[in-house]
């Protein structure tokens, strides 16, 4: 009977890998929703049978609902992941834990309910749903933390297994559920009283899912035409921030605090960023370089050619400045025709060459509406000889700035 029950496990750990497999492939044909789905509605079912269903196979006693169900989801959110990408996977790992608060919230309310009997011999047990609802909850929460930690540990292990992705998958998918076995038969032993002997039995059903599953996983991946060169090489700090939308955080951050018209930063962006900015170099031992850049007589383009003309001049303007830094300056809207370029690490000689290469390159690339060059005014300053704060590298160069004026505009003064 031993050997039968584990026969069956092996069946039962195919067939669901092979249909659930099968939903993947044809995800752009029937839609991903249909996965998506297929693989939410198993949870109830894997939860009740991790709580109640065991059986005996010859290394201990363990439950279908945790080793082939749960063990295959695993598996099938790592597959989704390495055929789509991290901001593809999110999706059923967020609607799983929102599912399941939902479960958790509406058993609560459904207690307070007064019940009559309809079905002979049949009560509501609540308790068995509340008792459910929060292993499902738990069991979720689990499967968040598994789910991100293989997606990780899979891309780290790509420096290592490169061309071995199977081996790459397996080794994710054993140290996992490892992971998991530990935090879900602790829920296990509290809430149900499962003896200590399940969790040896069951971690060693999982170490035997991570193989028939990462030896399928890797055959399926084989015959779609897909080669270990094709993982990732971005950061993982960056695949993490995807997971948990943080790059949405990131974007919302990026697209705040800029200039309507231009597109760069605006004022209220400066002064928020320009104060961390300049501590960080001060921590790191280096220097910070700030450039006030000035259109000069633009005022007379407003009022010959109208403000769509003088926006136009300034849009210009901005955009041959973003040619002429490096990818790490910012550049802000300081105020009318006015900006700043913060420069992380620029000392003043190196600043102010960079400053006069911005300055001719507006000269040669930008044109007033009647044709002729618009020229600007930079002013210099640098934290290590004008002062550690931004107001004062601000007030440094403004003065620079109207000296470079005084002198006949379309030059640089930094000192």
């Amino acid at each position: 009977m031993n050997s039968m029950n584990l026969l069956l496990l092996f069946i039962e750990a195919v067939f669901y890998f092979g249909f659930m497999i099968g939903l993947l492939h044809m995800r752009h044909r029937v839609g991903i929703g249909v996965f998506v789905t297929a693989l939410g509605v198993m949870h109830f079912l894997e939860t009740y049978l991790a709580a109640v269903f065991y059986i005996q196979v010859p290394f201990g006693v363990i439950s279908p609902g945790s080793s082939v169900l749960f063990s295959g989801k695993l598996m099938m959110i790592l597959l989704l992941y390495v055929k789509e990408d991290a901001g593809v996977v999110r999706a059923p790992i967020y609607g799983l834990l929102a599912g399941n608060l939902l479960t958790v919230g509406l058993g609560f309310i459904l207690r307070f309910h007064e019940t009559v009997g309809v079905v002979p011999g049949r009560v509501p047990d609540l308790a068995f749903m509340d008792e459910m609802g929060w292993l499902m909850l738990w069991g979720t929460t689990l499967l968040y933390l598994d789910s991100l930690a293989i997606i990780l540990l899979y891309e780290r292990l790509g420096a290592i297994f490169r061309y071995q992705i199977t081996a790459r998958i397996l080794l994710s998918s054993m140290v996992v559920l490892t992971f998991d076995q530990v935090g879900f038969f602790s829920a296990l032993h509290f809430i149900n009283g499962v003896p200590l002997s399940v969790f040896w039995g069951g971690w060693m059903a999982k170490m035997l899912a991570a193989v028939v599953y990462s030896v399928l996983a890797g055959f399926y991946l084989r015959y779609s035409s897909l080669t270990a060169a094709s993982a990732s090489t971005r950061p993982l700090s960056d695949i993490f921030q995807e997971l948990t939308f943080r790059e949405r955080y990131e974007d919302l951050l990026d697209r705040s605090g800029r200039d309507a018209l231009t597109g760069v930063y605006d004022r209220s962006r400066l002064e928020f960023e320009g104060p961390k900015l300049l501590q960080s170099q001060v921590d790191a031992g280096t220097v910070l370089s700030l450039l006030i850049i000035d259109a000069d007589h633009f005022k007379d383009v407003n009022d010959v050619f109208g403000h769509l003309a003088g926006d136009d001049v300034l849009k210009g303007t901005v955009a041959c400045i973003g040619r002429n830094i490096r990818a790490g300056d910012r550049v802000y809207r300081f105020g009318g025709e006015e900006f700043v370029v913060l420069c992380a690490g620029l000392a003043r000689p190196e600043a102010a060459d960079r400053a006069e290469t911005i300055r001719r390159a507006i000269g040669k690339t930008v044109l007033r509406p009647d044709g002729k060059a618009m020229t600007v005014s930079i002013g210099v300053a640098c934290s290590d000889a004008d002062g550690g704060t931004l107001n004062a590298l601000l007030s440094a160069a403004d003065a620079r700035l109207y000296q470079a004026k005084r002198d006949g505009r379309d030059r640089v003064v930094s000192a």
